[in-house]
């Protein structure tokens, strides 16, 4: 039998560029979350969402992953649209939403500077994803959410990723039977310059089972 996947402790350690800036931000917003922000929705999963770490006045200010930031605004109303989540998202972990059958968490889980993990943290935060893929027993499906979230599962897994190139809207059947299907990463940034558009963030999901 399986357990739930473990979250990082609150005052975590691993990662000394990433304690600084936290603790930095706590002085600053005493009011905010500022600590590694736990995976959100069911451990039962069939579909699994990687970002690549909190941003910081979405998820470092709200504890929940895309919450209170653009990215958000995109991807909740998108997961209600497929059935992915019921409720209504108010930016807020307070709002009624609650994911089904759909998890979402990011590869670094505490806010980096400039939105920008190094490899180290990426490393350090790794035993964190194993985690999931260990323990999540009925997923299928993880979706990424950019190149660097890619590369991580890909990594994670261990698999190379030559084998297994990112591509927006690409499926890539893993050896462990799970589908990892990529997209651009639903930023301000992306949206703005259309290098992503909803609908090209829709059909990502229409193609998800």
């Amino acid at each position: 039998m399986t357990k739930a996947p473990t979250d990082p402790p609150l005052d975590c350690s691993r990662c000394p560029r990433l304690v600084v800036f936290r603790e930095t931000n706590k002085k600053l917003h005493p009011d905010w979350f500022n600590a590694p922000v736990p995976a959100f929705g069911p451990s039962t999963c069939k579909l699994l969402i990687v970002g690549l770490a909190p941003g910081l006045q979405g998820a470092n200010r709200t504890g929940r992953p895309f919450t209170g930031d653009y990215a958000g605004d995109l991807l909740y109303p998108t997961l209600l649209k497929f059935g992915w989540a019921e409720g209504t998202y108010g930016q807020s972990p307070d709002d009624d939403l609650t994911l089904k059958e759909c998890r979402v968490t990011n590869a670094v889980r505490c806010v980096p500077p400039q939105n920008k993990p190094i490899g180290a943290e990426q490393s350090n935060c790794r035993s964190y994803l194993i985690d999931e893929f260990e323990n999540l027993e009925n997923l299928m499906t993880i979706l990424a959410l950019g190149r660097i979230a890619h590369d991580a599962v890909i990594t994670t897994l261990g698999l190379k990723k030559s084998a297994y190139p990112f591509g927006h809207a690409a499926q890539h059947a893993l050896p462990d039977g799970r589908t990892l299907t990529d997209s651009y990463h639903c930023s301000r940034y992306n949206l703005n310059t259309r290098r992503l558009t909803k609908e090209m963030f829709e059909e990502v999901f229409k193609a998800i089972d």
